[in-house]
């Protein structure tokens, strides 16, 4: 299987942006998405937040944009990542934003 794709619209809570020491430019954002949404013909409230990260010159335009408070469409692919303490999260590989506000 192939398949990993996902669509995410939310409020970033956090931002930061730094080059890697290849010199490849970074951000990395935290989402934190709020809906409703139908589940067995039920109304539930869904929340979730979720580490996106943006890497490359093709961002640059839109990085200085993406500060707290600001609304965003994020498409990308998904992938897990450790972190120092050995926590395993899922992270947002951003391959396309859009600013919604």
């Amino acid at each position: 299987m192939t398949t990993n794709n996902l669509v995410l619209a939310g409020t970033i809570t956090r931002s930061r942006q730094f080059d890697s020491p290849a010199g490849i430019a970074h951000t990395v954002i935290m989402l934190e998405h709020k809906s409703q949404r139908y589940e067995a013909e039920m109304l539930r409230n869904v929340y979730c937040q979720i580490q996106v990260v943006l890497s490359g010159e093709r961002f640059n335009s839109v990085a200085k944009n993406l500060t707290a408070g600001v609304e965003i469409q994020v498409e990308g692919f998904i992938n897990l990542q450790q972190s120092r303490n050995g926590q395993n999260r899922l992270v947002l590989h951003a391959e396309n934003v859009e600013l919604k506000t």
